[in-house]
């Protein structure tokens, strides 16, 4: 229990809440010189804080985590440095959760979520447009107006040989639809939006994208920001437009010249399966943590914190525990496999001794191995 009460004066994350004087002092840090970022906030825009049903999802996640001494030293090295977190380890010992109790911990609103699979590419992450809908819209709003039609689109000149004696009038077409409407920003984009406070942004199993996103990534993470393409373009017409954003369409963020740039860069939380090696030019800009499957000792402070079950108090818990350490030596289990089992003892549920081995079956199904 001791690993608990370790305190050091320069963590910032303690994975115990409470962390409004903590917060602070993350504001007022004075970033890298290669870390410090030039974006303006937006004085109209703020970002969703500690209340509502998406505060109370992260809060509750996060909460029940429980760092070991190694990992709080990582985790506040990533946040002083101000540099993406990669997090390995086998299915079910918490690499997403670390993201929320960071989250939790220090009083940062919401996680941002972005999940990774095969198909998924960087602008996925930055920004969505409907470009299709865009266009339907355009077409709708041509019907809806008099007299307009797609081949007025463009100026018609008058014939060289015959010179009109008057100005020819040539019916303007309707003005094509708000491209604010049709574009949002993605969690990557979001978290990347100018603010005195970093988001916490979880890149969830990186693992399994496509080979090339991980270098795509690099240039984000170094600039801290991107380009907008389809608002450059627009930017001598309109240089500021206002899109929605991942939190929600409707609370929208002014971007000028079609351009993101962080002030405080996010705290990025990468996870990880292992199940590929990532480029040594990624793995340099990012601070690596492995977790390990918890021991009795970590089990025991899991269980307290998230069921307030005290595993020395009764035999039958204890027997859970060892049964889970037991059958993880033949394959991969997740930690909150012993979590449902303590949980359906407490409901009575599975109590009794002949049912023990198809209990267990049943709630500690291996994830890997010859049995899964």
């Amino acid at each position: 229990m001791e690993a608990e009460a370790v305190v050091k004066d320069w963590w910032l994350y303690h994975g115990t809440g409470e962390g409004a004087d903590r917060r602070a002092r993350l504001e007022a840090g004075f970033p890298p010189p290669w870390r410090d970022f030039t974006g303006a906030p937006d004085p109209g825009y703020a970002p969703p804080g500690c209340a509502g049903a998406a505060w109370e999802r992260t809060r509750r996640r996060g909460e029940g985590y429980v760092p070991d001494e190694p990992e709080k030293d990582v985790v506040n090295t990533a946040l002083h440095l101000r540099r993406p977190l990669l997090v390995t380890g086998k299915p079910g010992v918490g690499k997403s959760t670390l993201a929320y109790s960071i989250a939790s911990d220090l009083n940062l609103g919401p996680v941002l979520h972005w999940p990774i699979t095969s198909r998924t590419v960087l602008r996925d992450g930055l920004y969505l447009y409907d470009a299709i809908g865009r266009l339907q819209e355009a077409g709708l709003e041509q019907l809806r107006t008099p007299g307009a039609h797609p081949a007025a689109a463009a100026p018609v000149a008058a014939p060289l040989a015959e010179p009109a004696t008057a100005p020819v009038t040539v019916q303007e077409p309707p003005s094509a639809p708000s491209i604010s409407r049709y574009l949002r920003l993605g969690p990557l984009g979001t978290a990347l939006l100018p603010q005195d406070r970093p988001r916490v942004l979880l890149v969830d199993e990186i693992d399994k994208s496509d080979i090339d996103l991980p270098g795509d990534l690099l240039t984000v993470f170094e600039d801290g920001g991107f380009l907008i393409p389809e608002l450059a373009r627009l930017a001598q017409e309109d240089p500021t437009v206002a899109i929605g954003t991942d939190d929600d369409p409707d609370a929208v963020v002014r971007i000028t010249q079609g351009r993101v740039q962080c002030r405080y860069f996010p705290i990025v939380v990468l996870t990880s399966n292992g199940e590929r090696d990532f480029p040594p030019a990624f793995l340099r800009r990012c601070v690596r943590l492995h977790l390990e499957p918890p021991g009795p000792d970590k089990l025991a402070r899991i269980v307290r914190r998230r069921l307030g079950v005290d595993i020395d108090s009764g035999e039958e818990y204890q027997d859970l525990v060892q049964a889970f350490l037991d059958r993880g030596e033949d394959g991969d289990l997740a930690t909150d496999q012993l979590l449902n089992a303590i949980q359906l003892r407490l409901a009575g549920a599975w109590s009794a001794p002949a049912d023990r081995e198809r209990f267990l079956a049943t709630v500690m199904q291996h994830l890997t191995g010859p049995t899964a």
